[in-house]
């Protein structure tokens, strides 16, 4: 892939050495170790993401098996939630 882009930031010595040293280790340029590094974060955090989303298909799926389930003893409560949510905001502020 050619490099098009160019990024620059401020880092101390003792951080730009140990990453001089790393890539020295594993015989890469500075440049080729920062790519690989960045595109791993990237892959990891697609990866999790996609976990997460997984997850949560299936917390909605365990879930939705409840939905509509929970009894209650007036039929009208949901109606009179309005009225419900005025009565008590005016006991509590006067209003």
């Amino acid at each position: 892939m050619a490099k098009t882009e160019v990024y620059s930031w401020r880092l101390n010595p003792e951080i730009k050495m140990g990453l001089e040293e790393e890539a020295r280790v594993h015989g890469l340029t500075l440049a080729e170790f920062l790519d690989g590094t960045a595109l791993r974060i990237i892959e990891e955090g697609r990866r999790r993401r996609d976990g997460d989303e997984a997850e949560q298909k299936r917390l909605h799926a365990a879930a939705a098996k409840c939905f509509g389930t929970i009894a209650g003893g007036d039929p009208r409560r949901s109606g009179r939630v309005r009225e419900t949510v005025r009565k008590r905001l005016k006991e509590r502020y006067g209003r």
